[in-house]
């Protein structure tokens, strides 16, 4: 046994020795838990975005629900006359051309009675013929005069030239129809220009990517005017959206080649009726970008959480759904169970889309009216559940971080109840510039600041023909014909997208 002290002095030190080492033990115990704890939820976080990593990576990309998810929000929207849809093939596009093969016998006769046989009828099918692209030369001649009479009788006789009009690009081989095939094929099709070069070769004709570069940036100096009358009409409009994405520019003045630069989209709102789309090159995502190309518009300006919008003056900022969704089905993808907190969620949001829906057709008015009749219960019920279920989830983690984004956007994303003109979210931008990003991941890379330029322009013009419902190679060929012509200053509302598009016969 130890041998304790018989001085009640020195045993009431060592008692409050003891009392304090465990106090020091509770206090680190207590430090462990935390940090056990803190290093739980790390690992939590950690293994969440391993598993959203590897979903994104090899699952599936789309934000479709399955079938079955949202029982409730299926049967809110049962009044929605399904689509039905003809089976079988699709007849060929009647204003291609035909080209008429006729099958005959050589010597129509029975063969039983060798009795000549008479036409009774026809058996018709369609075959689609596709003649891989084909080149030509263009030859100028221009006649020249001279007059007899000055010859014999002046010291000199003048020589008159009939012009010809005014080309694209003067002195260059492009044609309009030239530069309306190479522009066409890279910003519509996401054709790099090596491999136009290659397939210029093949056809028989040898061109340099250089030059083919070179067009382009012609091309686009030629077309800036119009993006001018784009930008123009655009700020006529009650809302435009916005979006932004990366571009990687090699040459361009103090910056490193690796650095990242932006190219903005502005675009009119889903309800327009003539929606112009206009990209805007520039070295970063600075919030006096939007500043300086929204300056002198008031309206809505439709957006995802990006702080660089916010605060711009005489414009109110519109919020995007489709975002704050998104950053659910993230976290429905990590639940255990289907029937999670993030599907709760999903579910709401699901019927307000299903509103949405319904109102497709509808004047601004109208939809608006019956978006204030059904959302706002719909939109108390989940801003309830977001405050709740805020307090007792972790903050960094998938589920937290949609909750805290949609709480921060609140007030953006209920914008959309004040205006039938506004669309539920700014899914409309971003399919204007995924064509963007997937030409980028062909190309990878504009060369100069210039050839950035040039892009965005030539998306700009590409994009609105496709929101206008244009062919945009007969849209280029037709401004690359018409705008030499055209004096500076002239009017161009003839050449506006859904004009010319009233004008083509084809």
């Amino acid at each position: 046994m130890t041998n304790v002290p018989d001085d009640i002095d020195t045993l009431q030190r060592l008692l409050q020795q003891a009392l304090l080492q465990n106090q020091v033990l509770d206090t680190r115990n207590q430090e462990l838990e935390l940090e056990l704890v803190a290093l739980k939820s790390e690992l939590s976080i950690a293994l969440e975005k391993l598993k959203l990593n590897l979903g994104r990576t090899y699952g599936k990309r789309s934000e479709k629900e399955p079938k079955g998810t949202f029982n409730e929000a299926e049967k809110y929207r049962s009044n929605v006359e399904p689509k039905h849809y003809k089976k079988g093939r699709k007849p060929l596009p009647v204003q291609l051309e035909r080209e008429e093969r006729v099958y005959e016998l050589d010597t129509p006769v029975c063969v039983c009675c060798n009795e000549p046989l008479h036409v009774c009828g026809f058996e018709e099918s369609e075959q689609l013929k596709v003649v891989p692209a084909q080149i030509s030369v263009i030859k100028h001649r221009q006649t020249k005069y001279a007059c007899r009479r000055c010859e014999k009788t002046e010291t000199q006789s003048k020589v008159i030239t009939v012009a010809k009009p005014a080309q694209p690009i003067p002195g260059s081989l492009a044609s309009a129809e030239a530069l309306a095939a190479v522009v066409t094929a890279k910003y519509c099709d996401a054709l790099p220009l090596y491999r136009q070069e290659q397939i210029f070769a093949r056809i028989g004709f040898e061109i340099s990517r250089s030059t083919l570069a070179n067009w382009c940036i012609k091309a686009g100096e030629l077309l800036m005017p119009m993006m001018t009358a784009f930008a123009q009409h655009l700020k006529q409009q009650p809302v435009i959206c916005a979006d932004e994405t990366t571009v990687q520019v090699l040459k361009e003045l103090g910056k490193t080649a690796e650095s990242t630069s932006y190219m903005w989209v502005y675009r009119s709102g889903e309800y327009q009726r003539q929606p112009v789309v206009i990209y805007d090159y520039q070295p970063s995502r600075g919030q006096q970008y939007p500043q300086a190309f929204l300056e002198g518009y008031s309206g809505y300006l439709q957006t995802d959480g990006y702080a660089g919008y916010n605060n711009i003056e005489d414009i109110t900022k519109a919020g995007c759904w489709a975002h704050a969704r998104r950053k659910f089905v993230d976290a429905q993808k990590l639940q255990k169970k289907k029937t999670g907190k993030a599907s709760i969620v999903l579910n709401l949001i699901q019927k307000l889309y299903g509103i949405e829906q319904t109102t497709k057709k509808m004047s601004p008015q109208e939809r608006c009216n019956k978006r204030r009749q059904l959302a706002p219960p719909i939109l108390e019920k989940l801003h309830q559940w977001l405050i709740k279920e805020k307090e007792q989830t972790l903050p960094k983690s998938q589920l937290g971080i949609a909750i805290n984004y949609t709480l921060n956007q609140w007030q953006t994303l209920n914008c959309y109840l004040q205006d039938g003109e506004l669309g539920i979210d700014n899914n409309i931008t971003e399919r204007d510039i995924r064509p963007f990003t997937t030409g980028r991941k062909n190309w990878l890379f504009c060369n100069s600041a210039a050839g950035a330029d040039a892009s965005a322009v030539l998306y700009s013009m590409a994009m609105t023909c496709r929101a206008n419902d244009l062919n945009p190679y007969y849209y280029f060929l037709k401004l690359f014909t018409e705008l030499p012509q055209r004096p500076c200053g002239a009017d161009l509302s003839d050449l506006m997208p859904w004009v010319v598009a009233r004008n083509l016969d084809i």
